[in-house]
């Protein structure tokens, strides 16, 4: 078969038997692979009832069938689970090789369920997988646990300390801080007492038309070298060129989302970064555009920081010590925390000290306490004990809902949407919570791509938007990076699998598959209990308008564009998708048992 491989590797950690099975080709038609393979796994096999934290949960991971094939970014994968954070389904994205050689060693998804009775490491390779004990290993940083298992030819990628604790916003990553890093990912991979996986390959995906791929893959990287996003401002500055301008549109996101614009946003700058800190330029396999930043401070050196941790443990916080934002980043990425979710869990714990709710020394600006608040956070001791759960749980403690900056358990990243209503919309609609990742308005709302809208109309945000949720499931599946979609459009995504599969693939057939992906995920989350009601977002950004900065006196109209929303996606007027819609989208099997049980409710 080309492109995918058609084989998954199943290994259960109770039993410790191990098992390939054969995938269906018309399911890796239908989802592509990836995230939407992974949420087809999720959906048939993981009860929404189920315990996040329990055996009966599954770790997914992904590969698209271009993973691991020389386009530009096809060095990508997922992993999908039913997060311990949000309650939603949820997947996680990486750059990291880990995928690459998964996909060589010749497997489309690695599900792994029970929950072994000790530590252990797998062992993933072309002929199955072994399980060893990795009592060794547990307490380890990540690095040094890469380290150990790391040979010639293989990629590997480990939870921390954070992971081992079940932090509810545990990653899991490689030795360089490329992670699978949202929603608690890493704290399932805890409770399975699974410390790390090594995958072993070098049989690289088929080709059907070499030719053609040949073509399309060349004039595909012509267009990434003629894009100044791609071509010059990710590659000088990475994402944290975002910073200055974010602060411009009065959008960066300031003591807990109390401000949309930081003073010393300066200091914490793309530029600042690239002018003092940088060391050189890095990037994923197979990546011609190269966003990732090594960099060294006077005590150590690492990857990052990317714009959205500069926001989380920087604007957010009151910080501005550039030298500490960064060491703080490295020191995520060696215990295994998610940089957003830990950064706006840290916030809401100072505006609750700020509101005399939380006996903490905590407080907006004590840059002196982040690094240790990040240490008995990952261990759950001290203050970081309460903080390990997350925002939303921390705020609901202390009888102040309001100042969790989440939708759906999921903390937000780095966009203040009262300057971007269209990223308020992708907020409340997100099937994984508060994510710039679904559908990113940044481009048409901030940086004209495709075209620039005006950021404060309300109207006509939906039909776009859509649009850009479906294009990003597909990327998601495929095996590409997001970036590449500033350079190239739907047409070289479908060009492209059409060479390597041998699949014929037009653009709507995408889109369609798009769909299909978000409509499963949004059937699961209803039948976990989510409703309209949690497509929402916290008070502040809907009654509260920002006073000062590029973006003063706007609040966010979430209700009329929700309205158009549902109408667009062929939902009724409470969000759930009709049977027409399922049908048309080839679910009505998988969509029954949610109407049965929606019948019984």
């Amino acid at each position: 078969m080309y492109g995918w491989k058609k084989k998954l590797l199943r290994v259960d950690l109770s039993t410790g038997t191990t098992l390939v099975e054969e995938i269906d080709e018309n399911i890796l038609h239908q989802y592509l692979g990836g995230r939407g393979l992974g949420t087809y796994l999720v959906y048939t096999e993981v009860s929404p009832d189920s315990d996040p934290l329990g055996p009966e949960n599954i770790l997914a991971f992904c590969t698209g069938s271009l993973t691991g094939v020389r386009v530009p970014t096809g060095g990508r994968s997922s992993m999908s689970t039913l997060s311990p954070l949000t309650g939603t389904i949820f997947d996680a994205n990486a750059g990291s090789q880990f995928g690459v050689r998964l996909h060589w060693a010749g497997y489309d998804a690695l599900v792994i369920t029970g929950q072994a009775s000790s530590p252990v490491w797998l062992d993933v390779t072309a002929e199955g997988a072994k399980i060893h004990s990795a009592d060794h290993l547990w307490g380890q940083e990540i690095p040094e646990t890469v380290g150990q298992l790391k040979s010639k030819g293989s990629a590997v990628v480990s939870i921390g300390p954070a992971g081992e604790n079940q932090v509810l916003f545990a990653s899991i990553a490689d030795e360089n801080g490329r992670s699978y890093g949202r929603g608690g990912v890493g704290a399932v991979m805890g409770s399975k007492n699974l410390k790390a996986i090594v995958a072993h390959g070098k049989d690289k995906p088929e080709i059907a038309n070499k030719d053609i791929y040949e073509f399309v893959t060349y004039e595909a990287g012509k267009m990434v070298n003629a894009s100044p996003r791609t071509s010059q401002g990710l590659p000088e500055f990475g994402t944290a060129v975002l910073v200055n301008l974010m602060n411009w549109y009065g959008v960066l996101p300031t003591h807990n989302f109390q401000k949309g614009e930081f003073a010393a946003a300066d200091k914490i700058s793309g530029e600042r970064l690239r002018d003092e800190f940088l060391t050189k330029r890095g990037a994923c396999w197979s990546c011609p555009i190269g966003c990732k930043r090594n960099t060294k401070t006077s005590k150590e050196s690492g990857e990052g920081p990317e714009y959205e941790t500069i926001y989380a443990l920087g604007s957010s916080l009151g910080i501005d010590d550039f030298e500490t934002i960064i060491e703080a980043n490295y020191l995520c990425n060696r215990l295994g925390m998610d940089t957003i979710s830990c950064g706006a869990t840290i916030a809401c714990a100072m505006e609750l000290a700020q509101r005399d709710l939380l006996d903490t020394e905590l407080a907006f600006g004590r840059v002196d306490l982040l690094l240790q608040t990040i240490i008995d956070i990952a261990n759950r001791q001290n203050i970081g004990g309460e903080l390990a759960v997350g925002s939303k749980r921390l705020a609901e403690k202390y009888q102040a809902p309001e100042i969790a900056m989440q939708v759906k358990g999921l903390e937000f990243p780095a966009y203040d949407p009262r300057g971007m209503q269209g990223q308020g919309l992708l907020y409340a609609t997100s099937n994984r919570g508060a994510c710039h990742l679904r559908g990113n308005m940044l481009g048409p709302e901030l940086l004209g791509a495709p075209k620039m809208l005006d950021r404060h109309a309300p109207s006509g945000k939906a039909g776009i938007l859509i649009v850009m949720q479906h294009t990003n499931a597909v990327i998601d599946s495929i095996g590409m990076c997001k970036f590449v979609n500033f350079a190239i459009g739907d047409d070289f995504f479908a060009r492209l699998m059409t060479s390597i599969t041998g699949v014929k693939y037009e653009v709507q057939d995408l889109q369609l598959a798009g769909e299909r992906i978000w409509n499963l995920e949004r059937l699961y989350n209803l039948r976990a209990g989510f409703s309209s009601l949690d497509d929402t977002l916290p008070p502040r950004f809907l009654e509260l308008p920002l006073e000062e900065g590029g973006s003063a006196g706007y609040v966010v109209h979430l209700d009329e564009m929700l309205v158009e929303y549902y109408r667009f996606r062929g939902w009724d007027s409470e969000g759930v998708p009709t049977e027409r819609k399922l049908s048309a989208l080839g679910l009505e099997e998988l969509g029954a048992q949610f109407m049965e049980e929606r019948s019984h409710a």
